[in-house]
């Protein structure tokens, strides 16, 4: 199985499609909540040069109290600036959950909130800019779950 990467009401087409191919290139499924800031649809996606899309694990949700209901039983980490715990200080293992915020806006307090040690962020100088570009961010995560689990399936 191994990852399970979430984006909350991801905003900009070329992150989420950075974050699939990292997906499909590391056999992680991807799940989106909606709203979305772009389309789905096949003439869209390939305007955007993704043309592996096929290949991606997806599932797209209304909401992401409906994707905690599916999966009431499984580990989520949240990936934020506002953790106090490293992406690396984790203990990531197959089957885990990694929610990552919109663009703009991170995370909501309430889904943050809602278990606190959980939260994980990826270390950054102090700066006036909000953080490091999502799609960046995913491969940083992703990787180091992936060596921790010893790159399962990988070459």
């Amino acid at each position: 199985m191994n990852l399970n990467i979430v984006l909350f009401q991801p905003e900009i087409p070329q992150n989420t499609g950075n974050i699939a191919r990292t997906c499909v290139l590391t056999n992680c499924k991807l799940h989106l909540i909606k709203p979305l800031g772009f389309s789905l649809d096949e003439k869209h996606l390939r305007r955007a040069g993704l043309d592996y899309w096929k290949d991606l694990d997806l599932s797209v949700y209304e909401s992401y109290d409906e994707l905690r209901e599916k999966y009431k039983d499984s580990t989520f980490y949240f990936s934020t600036t506002h953790a106090e715990n490293l992406y690396s200080e984790v203990n990531f293992k197959d089957g885990d959950f990694i929610v990552f915020g919109k663009e703009s806006a991170g995370l909501p307090d309430a889904i943050r909130e809602s278990d606190p040690e959980r939260g994980i962020r990826v270390p950054m100088i102090k700066t006036t800019t909000r953080s490091l570009n999502l799609s960046n961010t995913v491969s940083i995560v992703v990787y180091e779950a992936l060596r921790q689990m010893d790159f399962p399936n990988m070459k």
